[in-house]
């Protein structure tokens, strides 16, 4: 029994340091991961099987546990969108987002997720689609809370 409460202490330790701040300092600055999307800067371009997709947030600063809409763009027709968002470095379950079809290049989903007590959650997006018959998948990474300019 000791064993096994000394596991789960180390779990739930472990569990905690995935939402650490991964932070870089820049000219006394915090400025996070630049692999991220920061919708407060404009749109996240991703580019999968030679489509251009573009996603716009609102609220732009992902606030946690509030209603978001997220916007997708295609550059080519797509169809069957699909989309869920699942904690980048920390198991946060697995949220889907009501996706409704404005046209056959347009998508708005509807979304809200939990917040990270350590005040840096990095949630990643998924996106799958069919296009020209094949199925496809792009992935997002955004800042949740994102304050950082």
């Amino acid at each position: 029994m000791r064993h096994f409460l000394l596991f789960l202490v180390m779990a739930f330790l472990l569990n905690l340091t995935a939402c650490e701040e991964n932070v870089e300092q820049v000219e006394g600055k915090q400025r996070p991961d630049p692999s991220l999307c920061v919708f407060s800067q404009g749109e996240c371009v991703k580019t999968v099987a030679e489509i251009e997709l573009r996603f716009t947030m609102t609220p732009s600063h992902a606030p946690s546990e509030k209603p978001l809409i997220l916007k997708l763009l295609s550059s080519s027709p797509i169809s069957n969108v699909q989309m869920r968002l699942e904690g980048r470095d920390m198991f946060m379950g697995i949220i889907p987002v009501n996706v409704r079809q404005v046209d056959e290049m347009n998508y708005i989903g509807q979304m809200v997720y939990g917040s990270c007590s350590s005040g840096y959650m990095v949630w990643r997006g998924f996106v799958s689609f069919t296009l020209n018959g094949k199925p496809q998948t792009v992935i997002f990474d955004f800042l949740a809370d994102n304050n950082i300019e």
